[in-house]
């Protein structure tokens, strides 16, 4: 063996160990979480630091009481709609307005297109202080209907981003003998962009659900009636209780992360291809 080969072999069992490193990383603590959440509270305090779970002592006990007693079967339905408005919103919005910078022409296009991402840039703890002092002030703090405009503020600018520069990609011909044939903007949109730009929608949907589906900071601050909230919000309640047992808190936990996990292994490859896509173009 040469040594160009022999560093080559070497050069990919590192990769294949840190490969598995990093995944045994990021798989324990949902392990963990979800072995918990099968376990009582006895078999938790007789033995913490056993991962393994009894096939024949599983309970789903944990879960039923989550669900049904702790309000989460309210939470789950409060987080779906939010998530799923806010999913329509802001590709309807990053649609017609990625469109708009792509093909129109118009006074402040370039500003506008180059200052997408301008509102991203700024961390979400350094706007949740001016917002919770406006938003008390104006009597619009703890409402549900709040977090779908904060999200929309947060995910907007991305998806316009990502489409913006998937919209380049599109040969304006096409659109061309649209509006010849009679379309409209509009029916070019509907009837050319959106079909066309499937991989990129499902993308930018799929980021988006994501980012209101987990987001903690905007509804701990903003939601104070146990009724309008979150699923993340909570778990943080749940946990805070200290007379409840910690498997409660797992299952909540395993709640939460399924969906997500989920979706994204489902839809990963058209949330890789908008990214990219957007990051070539943009």
């Amino acid at each position: 063996m040469s040594r160009e080969q022999f560093e080559g072999t070497i050069i990919r069992i590192l990769r294949v160990v840190g490969l598995l490193v990093f995944i045994a990383l990021v798989a324990f603590p949902f392990y963990w979480m979800i072995v918990s959440s099968f376990k009582s509270l006895g078999e938790i305090l007789m033995s913490p630091g056993n991962l393994g779970v009894d096939i024949r002592k599983i309970g789903f006990r944990a879960y039923y009481e989550v669900l049904f007693q702790h309000g989460f079967l309210r939470y789950i339905c409060n987080s779906v709609y939010v998530s799923l408005i806010t999913v329509v919103l802001s590709v309807t919005l990053a649609t017609v307005g990625g469109y708009a910078v792509t093909r129109l022409r118009f006074r402040g296009r370039e500003f506008m297109s180059y200052s997408i991402l301008l509102i991203y840039m700024f961390p979400a703890i350094v706007l949740v202080v001016p917002l919770y002092v406006m938003f008390s002030r104006v009597g619009l703090r703890d409402s549900i209907n709040l977090l779908i405009v904060v999200y929309l503020a947060q995910t907007l600018p991305v998806a316009l981003y990502m489409l913006r520069g998937y919209f380049q990609m599109l040969p304006v011909e096409i659109e061309h003998a649209g509006l010849i044939d009679g379309c409209t903007r509009l029916d070019v949109i509907w009837r050319i962009i959106i079909p066309l730009s499937a991989p990129a929608l499902a993308s930018v949907a799929l980021y988006t659900f994501m980012i209101a589906w987990n987001e903690f900071l905007f509804a701990f601050m903003f939601l104070d009636t146990p009724e309008k909230f979150t699923l993340s919000r909570g778990v943080v309640q749940l946990a805070g209780s200290v007379h409840l047992s910690k498997q409660l808190v797992m299952a909540a936990s395993v709640m939460v992360t399924i969906p997500i996990v989920a979706l994204f292994l489902l839809f990963e490859r058209y949330l890789v291809r908008g990214l990219t896509t957007g990051a070539m173009r943009g």
